[in-house]
C-alpha cells in the first residue's frame, strides 16, 4: 500500500491525483516552479516542494530535482501525470532505479509504443489491423517512391518518434512526395531528435476512435468504452464524446477486443490509450498508443466513474 506520492506534475490533473489519493487514504505531495507557488495543487497537497525557477527546463522537466524532492519528503512512489516526462522511460527507470513505484507503465511499455513503428509492429503480432504502410523506416526517397506507388496515393509521411499531430505531411502524388518528403524528415528531427519517418496509406473520411484501458501489468486488461474525437483542428482534439455516435454494438465491441489484445499482448500496466481510425466502410485501423493517462480522461470518468 502507498503511504506517499508526489505529483510530478501540476495543474489540472495534479489535482485530479491529490483527490483521488485521499479518496484512498494516501498523502500527497506538490512539486512546483517559483512561478507556480499560487497555484491550488500547491494548496491542496498534504506537503509541497518547491523545485526551481520557472521555466520547466529547470523544473518539471529535470529528472534529478524531481527524485531529490522524492527522497526529501520520503515519498514511495512518484506519478508523472500527462505531459512533461509522462513519456520519457528514461524518467521511469530513474525512479526505478532509487527505489521509487512509477505510478505508470513499465520502461519498456514507453520505449516500445513510443516508437510508431515498432508499436504498428506489435500490433500485428497480435493480429490488430493496421493502416496499410511501411514496416521501418523509410531511409530514402527511392523507398517512399516505391512504397507509395504499391500503396497508391495519396499517403501520409508521419515522424517514427511523433505524436500530437506534429511531423505529419499529406502526399496526394508522387511530385508532392518529392517536396514533402525531406520535410517531414527535417521537422520529425527538430520535433522530437529523431528523423526516422514511415508511411501510411491516407485514410479519407475518417472517424478517430480511441479506447481507454487499464492494465495490471501480468496480462489482465479492462477497457472503459471509446471516446470519439474526430472534430479536430490540426490535428489536434476539439471535442470528445463517449459513446462515440459512429459506432454501434458490434463495431464497438470489435474496436475495444482489439484494444484490449494489444494491452493483453504486451503485458501492460496502468492506463493507457489505444487510438484507431474509422473508414466509411466502417472498417478500423491501429494508429497508436499512448502510454499514459490523457487529458480526456475525465470523459471516460464520467460515463464509467472510473
Amino acid at each position: 500500500m502507498l503511504k506517499k506520492i508526489l505529483i510530478a506534475n501540476r495543474g489540472e490533473i495534479a489535482l485530479r491525483i491529490i483527490r483521488a489519493a485521499k479518496e484512498v487514504g494516501i498523502a500527497t505531495v506538490a512539486i512546483y516552479s517559483e512561478a507556480d507557488e499560487p497555484s491550488l495543487h500547491v494548496r491542496f497537497a498534504d506537503e509541497s516542494i518547491c523545485i526551481g525557477p520557472s521555466s520547466p527546463t529547470e523544473s518539471y522537466l529535470k529528472p534529478s530535482t524531481i527524485i531529490a524532492a522524492a527522497e526529501v519528503c520520503g515519498a514511495d512512489a512518484v506519478h508523472p501525470g500527462y505531459g512533461f516526462l509522462a513519456e520519457d522511460p528514461s524518467f521511469a527507470e530513474i525512479c526505478e532505479a532509487h527505489n521509487l513505484i512509477y505510478v505508470g507503465p513499465k520502461p519498456e511499455h514507453i520505449r516500445a509504443m513510443g516508437d510508431k513503428i515498432l508499436a504498428k509492429e506489435t500490433a500485428r503480432k497480435v493480429n490488430v489491423p493496421t493502416i496499410p504502410g511501411s514496416s521501418s523506416d523509410i531511409d530514402t526517397i527511392k523507398t517512399a517512391k516505391r512504397l507509395c506507388g504499391e500503396i497508391g496515393y495519396p499517403v501520409m509521411l508521419k515522424a517514427a518518434a511523433g505524436g500530437g499531430g506534429r511531423g505529419m505531411r499529406i502526399a496526394n502524388d508522387e511530385s508532392e512526395l518529392m517536396s514533402t518528403y525531406p520535410l517531414a524528415r527535417a521537422e520529425a528531427l527538430a520535433a522530437f531528435g529523431d528523423d526516422r519517418i514511415y508511411i501510411e496509406k491516407l485514410i479519407t473520411k475518417a472517424r478517430h476512435i480511441e479506447v481507454q484501458i487499464i492494465g495490471d501489468g501480468k496480462g489482465g486488461v479492462v477497457h472503459l468504452g471509446e471516446r470519439e474525437c474526430s472534430i479536430q483542428r490540426r490535428h489536434q482534439k476539439l471535442i470528445e464524446e463517449s459513446p462515440s455516435p459512429g459506432v454501434d454494438a458490434k463495431l464497438r465491441k470489435a474496436i475495444c477486443e482489439s484494444a484490449v489484445n494489444l494491452a493483453s499482448g504486451i503485458k501492460y500496466r496502468s492506463a493507457g490509450t489505444v487510438e484507431f481510425l474509422l473508414d466509411d466502410h466502417h472498417k478500423f485501423y491501429f494508429m497508436e498508443m499512448n502510454t499514459r493517462i490523457q487529458v480526456e480522461h475525465p470523459v471516460s470518468e464520467m460515463v464509467t466513474g472510473l
